[in-house]
């Protein structure tokens, strides 16, 4: 023991807040067995967790250590999608773009946060269906509608303190009409009901929520928290740190029979919307988690088995939200770069006074010549009036852009297969886009 502690081990080896798991592969430092170096890590550990105010089902307190590893993703978290605007960010913030991006984001978020809990339609097919507001043709589709129903459901929310019926009401809008047992509902779960989590592979039992007895007091408890202040007598938490802790808590308790991740993820979004977090509306986190969705599984395993430690799912969630506005940033740059490059061709072609929709319409054409346009359609992409998107398209039908046709009692408009030929000759230009 005095050699481990003489040797002055930190809580985070090789630079990475490591579980057992893992560490137990890797070579130890020179004169100690891979145990003594765990060993040490532990007692490194120990000496800066922090007691948090949420149990676990046997009434243990949660801890986490604020390492410098956190310490740091959580400071980026804070220059990126709070106070600081960058050249990136103009887009996000200029009036006449900014509902197209969140518009957008929301339709990544609902598509990719219900393919992550199973459903099985094709990123176009669910925007399609979602901008022209279609009706869901399966379970899936219905699925990801609810989510988007969701999302904008939290957007009117966030000047609202967190309540047991909120989180019901939340649970009732994403799980609408995909339930087998439409009873269940906005409702807590049973102990009939037998709700554990599975591995989907082996089927092993990967964890056993709390008694469904005891949920109203621990989702009032979680409400609390998460509406409670920082103060003098109060610990601080930072707001990134609640934030994540709500959506693990939930997961946690799983008080739903079925959706629990949904509704985790939304109110996550949420408590960091309502704290001042404005980039996280234009972001979608079940992107990332959907391509690892192994990685999302092990950050819950590995706080159960370590003893309480949530850690592990903090930095999770901390890098999944900076991974997450790095896509963004590319997003905007590449949208932006195309934005530029249509406008500098329409304004050559002598229709610098198409407005900003029309301009997005057209680079959306180019990119996507199959694609048909609504009335609606484009009303919902730009969250526009009825009449604003009939003006736009009908323009752009009158100046050959779009071909426009009748299907039952409304306008579709189709791109013209010869689009880049028409632009090019009324820009007078003979290269192509």
């Amino acid at each position: 023991m005095w050699k481990i502690m003489k040797h002055g081990f930190g809580p985070e080896p090789q630079g990475e807040y490591l579980h057992w798991d893992k560490l137990r592969h890797l070579q130890p430092p020179d004169g100690f067995t891979v145990e003594e170096w765990w060993l040490g890590t532990m007692i490194a550990r120990s000496g800066l967790q922090k007691e948090l105010p949420l149990l676990d089902k046997a009434g243990i307190q949660l801890h986490y250590v604020p390492t410098e590893g956190l310490y740091r993703r959580l400071h980026l978290i804070d220059q990126q999608a709070s106070g600081a605007i960058g050249a990136s960010d103009f887009d996000l913030l200029n009036p006449e773009t900014r509902d197209r991006y969140l518009v957008n984001s929301l339709f990544e978020e609902a598509i990719t946060s219900s393919q992550l809990e199973g459903a099985a339609t094709t990123r176009k097919v669910a925007k399609e269906m979602l901008r022209t507001g279609r009706k869901p043709l399966n379970k899936s589709e219905q699925m990801i509608v609810n989510n988007y129903r969701a999302m904008l459901f939290i957007r009117d929310c966030k000047t609202q303190p967190l309540s047991l019926e909120m989180i019901q009401e939340l649970h009732r809008i994403l799980c609408d009409k995909t339930l087998d047992d439409p009873s269940a509902l906005g409702r807590w779960r049973s102990n009939s009901d037998n709700v554990c989590v599975y591995d989907n592979r082996d089927g092993t039992t990967l964890h056993v929520p709390p008694n469904a007895n005891e949920l109203d007091d621990r989702i009032a408890h979680l409400c609390n928290f998460a509406n409670s202040t920082d103060g003098v007598n109060a610990p601080f938490f930072h707001p990134v740190v609640r934030g994540i802790l709500l959506h693990f808590m939930l997961g946690y308790d799983h008080p739903f029979i079925d959706g629990n991740g949904r509704t985790a993820r939304a109110l996550f979004y949420w408590f960091l919307s309502r704290h001042g977090y404005w980039l996280i509306e234009f972001i979608s986190i079940s992107n990332i988690l959907n391509q690892k969705p192994s990685q999302y599984a092990r950050a819950y395993l590995y706080t159960e088995s370590d003893n309480n430690d949530v850690t592990y799912f903090l930095i999770h969630q901390a890098e999944v939200i900076l991974e997450a506005i790095q896509q963004l940033n590319k997003y905007v740059g590449k949208k932006a770069a195309e934005q530029r490059r249509v406008d500098r061709f329409l304004r050559d072609a002598g229709h610098a006074l198409l407005n900003h929709r029309q301009t997005a319409l057209i680079a959306h054409a180019i990119r996507h010549p199959d694609t048909q346009y609504t009335i609606q359609s484009h009303r919902r992409s730009h969250a526009i009036t009825y009449q604003t998107a009939r003006t736009d398209l009908l323009a752009l039908a009158n100046m050959g852009l779009l071909i426009q046709s009748v299907r039952g009692n409304r306008y579709v408009f189709h791109v013209p297969v010869d689009l880049e030929t028409i632009l090019q000759r009324l820009s007078g230009e003979t290269k192509k886009i």
